[in-house]
């Protein structure tokens, strides 16, 4: 994977604590690519860092997202409203630069960018790894979520993601690009003969040409 060049971070307190965005400033920026991450994990995420990379020489700001439990060192995330709460503090400075803000994440990440996008006013949104279901409760579903966007939407899933496989997915006004073989953090076994960088790849390119067609529409 290329180096990633980070710009600068800041804090923000929010509602829920102190929020950190890291940002990745696009050449000759059209748009902000907000993204949040998962429950799990940390804006180290391989889909994230990717992302991050490749996005600015096309013309988005990319700002990864640390909700304020992340940044406190807590090991557990809290409840979604909690996560909301954070993510609408930060709002305000993903806005700032007066360019349309695309919402998105990973995994919880994803949700909150779905459940938040109608009242934040954002342009788009960008779900990676939507967690459809926990492993093995289908009846679960989150699909309410993410079909409530009612903005350009673009899921990127895991072929193998036990939190939703593609084919498991409901109708509705989203695209959804599938990585062959992925599990829920796009990892792929060794006899699918793709490398981790040609994974981020596909994932990257995807994103890219979503992206373009926000601001040539």
């Amino acid at each position: 994977m290329e180096p990633v060049t980070r710009n600068r971070m800041e804090m923000v307190e929010t509602g829920a604590g102190e929020a950190r965005i890291t940002w990745y400033p696009g050449k000759r920026a059209r748009l902000v690519l907000a993204l949040g991450h998962g429950a799990g994990g940390g804006i180290d995420a391989r889909d994230l860092r990717g992302i991050a990379a490749a996005l600015p020489a096309d013309g988005v700001t990319v700002a990864l997202v640390e909700q304020p439990w992340r940044v406190a060192g807590k090991k557990l995330a809290p409840a979604p409203k909690t996560l909301d709460v954070g993510w609408r503090g930060v709002w305000p400075l993903l806005a700032k630069p007066g360019l349309p803000v695309v919402a998105g994440g990973r995994s919880a990440g994803a949700r909150v960018a779905c459940r938040t996008a109608g009242e934040l006013g954002a342009t788009a949104v960008l779900a990676l790894s939507f967690p459809l279901h926990p492993p093995g409760r289908p009846e679960k579903s989150r699909a309410a979520e993410l079909l409530s966007t009612r903005v350009p939407t673009l899921v990127v899933q895991g072929g193998n993601d036990p939190f939703g496989k593609p084919a498991e997915f409901p109708e509705g006004e989203y695209e959804l690009v599938e990585v062959p073989y992925g599990d829920h953090g796009f990892a792929v076994p060794q006899r699918a003969g793709t490398s981790e960088a040609e994974v981020v790849s596909s994932i990257t390119d995807a994103v890219r040409t979503w992206a373009r067609g926000l601001w040539e529409c």
